[in-house]
């Protein structure tokens, strides 16, 4: 299961049925007692204003009539109470957190530099300043200039990369004793690429995976792409996801994800690895539910785009978002994900930010589609993989297997296969028959 931000409830630490200021329990005396209007008493039960949030109720019900009759510092001193009580648990689980894997490490690989995997380097750099991050790269230009200037000349120009940021087109000198492998390869390179570099990789090594997709052919998901093109079944294997664009991790602005591993102590290590000041790291043993959710977001993304682009309003956009959000929850769930995945920050939050801001490739995508280009004049004017238009092929596949029924995101499928203009696809899914909502 995700952890969530603050999973207070299994912290005896912090709430304990004898903290009267934040335990709930249903007082006896407030039956003939008005929170709208203290001052008159009414026959009705309990009762709150519309515009207010009702107080915190507490076991002792005199000091419950009290504070309703108080007057606002001493709500407010309540709250301040409540927060500091906050940060000192937060304080001494902090204090607590193991950090043993990052002193552990020594060297982390990177396959891949694009704008995602130059961003994870940077920021696992800058974690440990005698950490070795070795970046595999196929451009000997970019290569050179990370070594030279420290600059991804192709990505990010203007951000000056860590001096312990090395990279290489030399796959045994960037694989050779490394703790941990990032693998930020396009999922549909990703079988070819791992296959070249087989016979470098340590059968041991855990594979943590920031790429998003299917693979269009077999249908397969990185978690079972990595072990295959490796031959090795037994390969340790970590997903990465969650709401995050490269350029704000270069930043060092405030970020969440999560890191999915049936192997929970691994889960914990790479949670180890990542975390940071601006970086939370959640952990999950929900691989397929944190991969289905990452792949199919960057299809919806596109459909979200196609809206922005045909500007058919808001209303269009968010009745569109959430019934994609919940065919993506139907055909996960039938995979065997849980439901709480897809409504956590790898299912709603990416999808949030993959649909509604435009730094998103798959986004701008739909929008140029929506504003009647060209499907091979949008991608070949890109320097980035959108990996949705990729995956949307494997959306009907899916959905036929696990005999779902998913008409937004195959609307995706039929028009970038061409087969549906976006003009029709919304006439279309307008014209579906109006059922209950599920």
């Amino acid at each position: 299961m995700e952890t969530p931000l603050l999973d207070l409830s299994s912290r005896n630490a912090f709430f304990t049925p004898k903290n009267y200021s934040l335990y709930y329990t249903k007082p006896s005396k407030l039956t003939n007692f008005s929170l709208c209007c203290p001052d008159k008493p009414t026959t009705s039960h309990r009762r709150f204003c519309a515009d207010e949030s009702p107080p915190p109720i507490l076991e002792d019900t005199d000091v419950v009539l009290d504070l309703v009759t108080e007057k606002t510092p001493n709500r407010r001193r309540i709250v301040r109470l409540a927060w500091e009580k906050l940060v000192r648990w937060s304080r001494s689980w902090r204090f607590k957190a193991k950090t043993d894997v990052l002193e552990r490490t020594n060297k982390v690989a990177v396959l891949g530099g694009g704008s995602f995997g130059t961003a994870m380097a940077a920021h696992i750099a800058g974690r440990k300043p005698q950490l070795e991050v070795n970046m595999l790269l196929r451009d000997p230009q970019v290569c050179q200039s990370i070594n030279d200037s420290h600059y991804n000349s192709k990505y990010f120009p203007g951000h000056k990369l860590p001096i312990n940021v090395i990279a290489t087109t030399d796959a045994k000198a960037a694989l050779l004793g490394a703790d941990f492998c990032f693998h930020a390869v396009p999922v549909q390179f990703s079988s070819s690429f791992l296959e070249s570099i087989a016979d470098h990789v340590d059968p041991h090594v855990p594979f943590i995976s920031l790429s998003k997709g299917l693979e269009l052919n077999t249908l397969r998901m990185m978690s079972q792409i990595i072990p295959h093109a490796l031959r090795n079944p037994r390969q340790p294997f970590v997903a990465l996801s969650g709401p995050s664009f490269a350029s704000e991790l270069m930043n060092k602005l405030p970020t969440a994800m999560v890191v999915a591993s049936k192997d929970k102590k691994l889960a914990n290590a790479a949670q180890q690895l990542l975390a940071s000041s601006y970086l939370r790291i959640s952990t999950s043993s929900d691989v397929t539910g944190v991969e289905i959710a990452g792949a199919l977001k960057n299809v919806l993304a596109i459909a979200a785009g196609i809206v922005e682009g045909m500007n058919l309003g808001n209303n269009s956009m968010a009745a569109l978002v959430a019934q994609g959000c919940s065919e993506i929850r139907w055909l996960a769930t039938k995979m065997g994900a849980k439901p709480t995945t897809i409504t956590g920050l790898s299912g709603t939050g990416d999808i949030m930010l993959t649909c509604f801001v435009n730094l998103s490739r798959n986004r701008t995508v739909g929008v140029r589609l929506g504003s009647g280009e060209n499907l091979d004049d949008i991608l070949s004017s890109m320097n980035q993989v959108a990996e949705g238009v990729s995956t949307a092929g494997a959306v009907i596949a899916l959905a036929q297997k696990y005999n779902v029924k998913m008409p937004v995101l195959t609307a995706v499928a039929r028009i970038i296969d061409n087969e549906l203009t976006p003009q029709k696809a919304v006439l279309e899914l307008m014209g579906l028959p109006q059922v209950e909502e599920v």
